[in-house]
């Protein structure tokens, strides 16, 4: 009984291509996309007229996978991006081989800088799509 394995985390995004091609950026392959609509993501997200198109994202590992949704229909709630704070989801953590190589490929500015911990890692927070805050980590 209990947990398998995590399947997937799956994220609201305004721009489905946007998000498609920062997170092909970081390494991740495209596993596939559909629309969704229907009884059943009515009754599964409890929402009223759903369309949607999703795709399916795998870390190079394929050990992971994003969700990623874009909702066309009831249409999406913008919201300013949340705090480093802020309840619920806090951030996206990904292990890379360098740093500064990855938020130059991504055209990204870290958050506040790049921290390092101890002789251990370095660590930078970034904003990617809609505002999802990001983590990339280098072990040292």
């Amino acid at each position: 009984m209990g947990i398998k394995r995590l399947d997937n985390i799956a994220i609201v995004v305004e721009s489905l291509d946007e998000a498609i091609s920062f997170f092909e950026l970081l390494g991740m392959k495209l596993h596939g996309r559909a629309f969704i609509e229907g009884d059943f993501a009515d009754i599964a997200v409890e929402l009223e007229g759903i369309k949607s198109e999703i795709a399916v994202l795998e870390t190079p590992d394929g050990h992971s996978r994003i969700e990623l949704s874009q909702y066309l229909n009831p249409p999406p709630i913008a919201q300013q991006p949340p705090a480093q704070n802020a309840l619920g989801v806090h951030r996206l953590m990904f292990n890379v081989d360098d740093i500064d190589q990855t938020l130059a490929d991504l055209g990204a500015e870290p958050i506040n800088g790049i921290a390092q911990y101890q002789e251990t890692y370095r660590l930078s927070y970034l904003r990617g799509p809609s505002g999802i805050i990001l983590a990339l980590a280098q072990d040292i």
